[in-house]
């Protein structure tokens, strides 16, 4: 055989996921990269730069801080990040950018699921039904009384959301359906037709006392981290509910514990805090709350998608293609 009829194989690019996907995003990526799983149960951390060498991308998860430091360390070797989230506020998205690394996320796959769970979660502060399951659990329901148990129905209430963004939105849509009066802050009001009919309040101390019901979506940013402080808890209505499917670092947890042990707050649903997993012990000693772990997108076809969508972006970035889950575009200038 000649030299010229010889081909070289190009070598694969390689890829660090730290976390195991569902096996469809296995697939996937098994068929455009040679993989590494990280697969113990624990965020990889500061032994991120040390498992990365020799790769050309990875794939965080959410648990995984990448601040400047670690970034910083990360091998040459590392063309591209990609983190198994929509949010973004574990990776120093400055300190990526300052060094040219592109960092894809998983936008839109998720808004429906999100918004299922915050209408669950209203129901179930609505009706304290936390509260409900331990009674039948611990054998203490007892004959049927007029005043046992009583909740709140959801009709005519106000719900406030804060943050109408893809979720917000959804989340609207939902509330409609239970006869619920919306309002809603943001940074900018929408146009009417994506206001599904709720009232604009340009601050949030306006939404918030206009609120029975107040549906945290907003994002994480710098400037509306302990959005939710006592001040604000103050404007809303006694007995209020509160529910939070965004991030934990919005609300004040010491001022939202206090609000409840008084009864300025009603009752509570949240699925996102602070220090995730090894919240406050103080959360689990409150009265009517329903407390998730963080399963906004835990569901099978949602996880898949994101793991899709993430993989998306680090392929299109190693095609030259643009994609519309870039977070720091200016790394491609």
């Amino acid at each position: 055989m000649n030299s010229s009829d010889q081909t070289i194989a190009t070598p694969r690019r390689r890829l660090l996921i730290t976390g195991v996907p569902p096996q469809k995003v296995i697939d996937r990526a098994e068929a455009s990269f040679d993989v590494t799983l990280w697969r113990e149960p624990t965020p990889i951390g500061a032994r991120l730069a040390g498992e990365a060498q020799g790769h050309d991308a990875v794939l965080v998860m959410p648990g995984d801080k990448l601040d400047a430091a670690c970034i910083g360390a990360l091998p040459r070797s590392v063309q591209v990040l990609a983190t198994y989230s929509v949010g973004f506020d574990h990776i120093d998205l400055a300190a990526a950018t300052a060094r040219r690394l592109p960092v894809f996320n998983t936008p839109d796959v998720l808004t429906e699921s999100v918004a299922d769970l915050a209408l669950f979660l209203i129901l179930a502060a609505a009706r304290d039904t936390t509260s409900a399951e331990r009674t039948l659990r611990e054998g203490r329901w007892g004959p049927w009384a007029p005043t046992s148990m009583l909740g709140r129905s959801l009709q005519d209430q106000r719900l406030g959301i804060f943050g109408m963004g893809r979720i917000g939105q959804a989340i609207a849509r939902r509330a409609l359906a239970f006869g619920m009066q919306l309002h809603y802050h943001n940074r900018s009001r929408l146009p009417a037709e994506r206001e599904a009919g709720a009232v604009f309040h340009d601050t949030l101390e306006g939404m918030l006392a206009q609120s029975d019901v107040l549906c945290i979506c907003a994002p994480s940013t710098p400037e509306l981290r302990n959005a939710v402080d006592a001040r604000r808890v103050a404007c809303l209505p006694r007995g209020a509910m509160v529910v939070n499917v965004a991030r934990g670092d919005l609300v004040d947890e010491p001022a939202l514990f206090a609000a409840v042990h008084e009864g300025r707050v009603g009752a509570i649903g949240f699925d996102v805090y602070r220090n995730e997993p090894r919240i406050d012990p103080r959360w689990l000693d409150l009265p009517h709350a329903t407390l998730l772990p963080h399963i906004g997108s835990a569901t099978t076809e949602v996880r898949t998608a994101m793991g899709m969508t993430a993989l998306d972006g680090v392929e299109s970035h190693f095609a030259g293609r643009p994609a519309a889950n870039l977070l720091n575009p200016e790394t491609c200038h």
